[in-house]
């Protein structure tokens, strides 16, 4: 699992900072996170294929968490895709996307798919043999989810020394990491326990955009490999994130610690603020795995 951190601070882009958005490559998926302006720029520079992103996950309609997202159904176009491109984000979405491709003739040659979110439960959104991801209801200035993407467990894992003890031929091998038990030309049957090993874990990752500090996402997120959560302002500020409905580096930490998660990712920083270091000093006096996202910034798990 990898993460690629394209855009991470809150509002206006600068120069040298941009909105929100990044890229989750699990299991051999690119899936693309929000769409600030500028998106574009940043896959550029991250060297990330524009071809390989098949689904994009948008967490609401504030513009700096999509207002990058036609710009790339256009250049998707540019570039004479053909395969087909999923949007899944709040009911609305495809009013506007359409309405900026019918008003501009610019109607994709390609298949685009919006699949809109207006539940106030978490619901699975999205799943294949490999990932599945669900939403994550937020509570913000208007109807927002974060996602929650969580690896399936694979195959289990050969034990080549056992199972050419056993003689078997290698026409069973994809069946025994199946879990299948196999039955030798003897009649004895041979248990898969003795023949593999424990498949490697599967790991989860959650995206928790524009929110107050909201514990209802505890039970969504309980026990999660890594944790993103916004943290727009520190505690000094602390009534101005209740007026906005953003959270502190202090509340991101305190959800980490209560949902057990076992790494913590701070982003969406305010620009207010001389160095984002100082969230990391203040998370850290609630949960000590704290990790800064910074544009074009990668983690591996």
């Amino acid at each position: 699992m990898k993460l690629t951190i394209l855009g991470c601070y809150a509002a206006t882009p600068r120069t040298f900072t941009n909105p929100t958005s990044q890229i989750l490559d699990i299991k051999n998926r690119l899936f693309l996170i929000d769409c600030g302006e500028g998106t574009q720029v940043q896959l550029r520079k991250n060297k990330i294929r524009f071809s390989k992103i098949n689904h994009i996950f948008i967490s609401h309609l504030h513009g700096d968490h999509f207002f990058g997202l036609v710009g790339l159904v256009s250049t998707f176009t540019l570039l004479n895709r053909t395969t087909d491109l999923h949007i899944y984000g709040p009911k609305g979405i495809k009013e506007i996307i359409k309405l900026q491709l019918r008003l501009s003739n610019s109607w994709t040659n390609y298949g685009l798919f919006f699949h809109e979110l207006e539940s106030l439960e978490s619901e699975i959104i999205f799943e294949d043999e490999k990932v599945l991801v669900k939403t994550i209801p937020l509570k913000h200035r208007v109807y927002t989810n974060g996602f929650l993407f969580q690896e399936k467990i694979g195959d289990r894992k050969l034990n080549l020394d056992a199972v050419q003890n056993y003689e078997i031929e290698s026409c069973y091998y994809q069946k025994i990491k199946n879990g299948k038990d196999i039955t030798l030309e003897d009649g004895r049957v041979i248990e898969n326990e003795k023949l593999t090993f424990d498949p490697i874990p599967a790991k989860n990752y959650a995206f928790c955009s524009d929110t107050v500090y909201n514990e209802a996402m505890l039970p969504i997120i309980e026990n999660v490999d890594i944790l993103y959560h916004e943290s727009t302002f520190l505690q000094s500020e602390e009534n101005l994130a209740k007026k906005t409905l953003h959270s502190t580096a202090k509340e991101a930490a305190t959800i980490a610690l209560k949902a057990n998660a076992k790494q913590l990712i701070l982003g969406h920083y305010s620009t207010r603020y001389e160095s984002i270091e100082l969230f990391k000093e203040e998370a850290e006096t609630i949960f000590p795995e704290i990790l800064l996202a910074d544009d074009g910034k990668s983690f591996e798990f």
